[in-house]
C-alpha cells in the first residue's frame, strides 16, 4: 500500500476569464469566455494527488457559504478525507480572479479569506493522526507562521515534508534544513537564492545554494523544458513531454500532487519526476484547475 499523503493547504474557487490576449493596466478586454471552478493551491495538489491514485488527508479551512460547502462535497467525490477541514464563521472562502489568454499564458488575483487564518494550532490533530511514514505537502498560500509550525512538527516526528513554495515569497533560513523536498519554479528559486533562472546551467546554480541553505532534495520546474533535480550532489533535467498549452493555471500544482504520489508509492525521485512531468502536460490540454488534473490511467 502507498503512504498516506497529508496536504495541508488552500482551497479557492477561481473565477476564470478565457480571451485572446491578456489586459494591460486600465484596459478592459472583450470577447472572453466566463469559467467558475474549484481551485487553491492546496486543493488543487490534494485533487491531483487523489486522482493519481494517492491516499490523501486534506487540511485547509473555508468560509461558511456555498463556496466552502461545494469545495468540501468535492473533496469528498475525489475520496480525499476531510476530516480536518476546518468552516470558518468569521471568514469568507477564498476566491480566485484569473485571467489566461490564448497561449495559456494566465495572470491571477486571490483574496484569500479563510485561508488566511488556518492557525499553527488548528493543524495538530491531523499531524498527530499522521503515519511515520506520511508525505506532508505544502503551499505558500496559508499564513507563513503555520507553515513554518507544520514543517517543525514533522520534523519533530520524522515526517518528510514537500515545499512547494508558491506563492513566491522570501522565507526564513530556518524553514529550510528541516525540508525533504523543495519544489520552486524558475522565478520562486530566483527569489529563494538571488541567482536567476534562465535554463539548466542556473538551474544548476539554484539548486546547489538551496542544497547548502539546508534542503536535502531540490526540484526546479523549468515549465515546457522540464524539471532540473538535485539530490545527493548530483543533479540531471528531467524533459516533459511536448503538449499545445491551452490553460497552464493549475500545471505547477499537478506537477506537485503526481510528484508526491509517486514518492508515495516508492517511486525514485527521478522517475517520481518524470511521472509527475507526464501528468502536468496532461493538465495543461485542458481549462481549469481541479478540472484538468488527470486520472491515473491516463498517465500510466
Amino acid at each position: 500500500m502507498s503512504t498516506q499523503i497529508l496536504v495541508i493547504g488552500s482551497s479557492n474557487t477561481d473565477m476564470v476569464v478565457k480571451a485572446d490576449r491578456l489586459p494591460a493596466p486600465g484596459e478592459t478586454v472583450l470577447g472572453g469566455t466566463f469559467l467558475m471552478n474549484p481551485g487553491g493551491k492546496g486543493a488543487n495538489q490534494a485533487v491531483a494527488a487523489a486522482r493519481l491514485g494517492g491516499r490523501v488527508t486534506f487540511v485547509a479551512k473555508v468560509g461558511n457559504d456555498i463556496f466552502g460547502q461545494q469545495a468540501v462535497t468535492g473533496f469528498r467525490e475525489e475520496g480525499i478525507n476531510t476530516a480536518y477541514i476546518l468552516t470558518d464563521a468569521s471568514h469568507p472562502s477564498g476566491v480566485a480572479l484569473i485571467n489566461v489568454d490564448a497561449t495559456g499564458e494566465n495572470c491571477i488575483t486571490v483574496a484569500p479569506g479563510a485561508n488566511a487564518h488556518l492557525l499553527p494550532a488548528e493543524t495538530e490533530t491531523a499531524l498527530q493522526s499522521a503515519e511515520a511514514d506520511t508525505l506532508v505537502l505544502l503551499q505558500l498560500e496559508i499564513p507563513l507562521p503555520t507553515v513554518e509550525y507544520v514543517v517543525q512538527q514533522a520534523a519533530n516526528r520524522g515526517v518528510r515534508v514537500i515545499l512547494n513554495p508558491a506563492p513566491a515569497q522570501v522565507l526564513p533560513s530556518t524553514l529550510f534544513p528541516n525540508l525533504f523536498l523543495i519544489t520552486p519554479n524558475e522565478t520562486e528559486a530566483e527569489l529563494l537564492t538571488g541567482i536567476r533562472v534562465t535554463d539548466v546551467p542556473t538551474a544548476q546554480q539554484a539548486s546547489r545554494k538551496l542544497h547548502e541553505m539546508g534542503v536535502a532534495n531540490v526540484i526546479i520546474t523549468l515549465g515546457s523544458k522540464g524539471a532540473y533535480v538535485y539530490s545527493d550532489n548530483q543533479g540531471q533535467l528531467i524533459p516533459t513531454v511536448a503538449v499545445k498549452a491551452v490553460d497552464s493555471t493549475a500545471a505547477g500544482d499537478c506537477f506537485n500532487g503526481a510528484l508526491t504520489v509517486g514518492l508515495s508509492e516508492g517511486q525514485s525521485l527521478p522517475d517520481a519526476i518524470a511521472f509527475a512531468c507526464k501528468a502536468a502536460s496532461i493538465s495543461v490540454t485542458r481549462m481549469g484547475a481541479q478540472a484538468s488534473m488527470p486520472k491515473r490511467s491516463e498517465v500510466g
